[in-house]
């Protein structure tokens, strides 16, 4: 595997998915994790887990990490080459729904500050879900709009093991789907982002999760974002 060059990553949230990989990635770049809580952010800073995960845990302590975490998340983005978004989605069983609205809003922080950089939601979404957002930033006159999805299969207390010995990588970018039932979707995407870009930005991110990584030759595919948030789910 060809190493990237030095990358400069924000992780929004600092539960088990950004956590874990926040830790992952600062071994070889530097990260900010950015989370709304004064108290994780200052245990962070400590090198202390504000989560119980046995790897996470040892790797503050012990690992040379480029890791910090701050509450200003304006600054964190403006700076970032890539913005992964771990923001809570959580699942309503009487209305039948994730509750997106905080990926939604690091998204609108994003653009306001840094509209070049490549989003990456790792969060639990509906499938669908990715592609209805190119509609509707395009739809609010957005010029740039970068947006990829990497779904995560790990643990709570075993995430950053899960991302050290992961058993597939797959990252979803925009694709121009020929069939007539996606053309606004397709438009939309074309208008706000450059797919070759997208795509090269999807393999330079799956390079970040295998150089991270202890396990080695880790199976890693590419596909549509619907696609992959259905793997996700399904």
């Amino acid at each position: 595997m060809e190493k990237s060059q030095r990358i400069r990553i924000a992780v929004a949230g600092t539960g088990y998915v950004g956590l874990s990989i926040a830790t992952l990635l600062a071994q070889h770049h530097q990260v900010t994790a950015v989370d709304v809580i004064p108290e994780k952010v200052d245990l962070l800073n400590q090198r202390k887990s504000p989560i119980q995960d046995e790897y996470i845990e040892k790797y503050l302590a012990e690992k040379d990490l480029n890791l910090t975490a701050t509450l200003d998340g304006v600054t964190a983005y403006a700076d970032a080459d890539f913005v992964i978004i771990a923001a809570p989605t959580n699942y309503d069983p009487v209305k039948n729904y994730f509750d997106t609205s905080h990926v939604e809003e690091v998204i609108d922080l994003v653009l306001k500050v840094n509209p070049d950089a490549v989003m990456v939601i790792k969060s639990t979404i509906p499938v669908g879900y990715t592609r209805n957002l190119y509609v509707r930033y395009a739809k609010k006159g957005v010029k740039q709009f970068n947006l990829l999805f990497s779904p995560e299969f790990l643990r709570e207390s075993r995430a950053l093991y899960d991302n050290l010995y992961p058993s597939r990588i797959i990252v979803g970018y925009p694709k121009i789907i020929n069939r007539p039932e996606f053309i606004e979707e397709n438009e939309a995407i074309q208008a706000v982002t450059d797919v070759a870009r997208m795509e090269k930005a999807a393999k330079t991110f799956a390079t970040l999760l295998q150089e991270g990584a202890i396990k080695q030759n880790i199976e890693t595919l590419f596909m549509g974002m619907k696609e992959a948030e259905a793997v996700k789910l399904f």
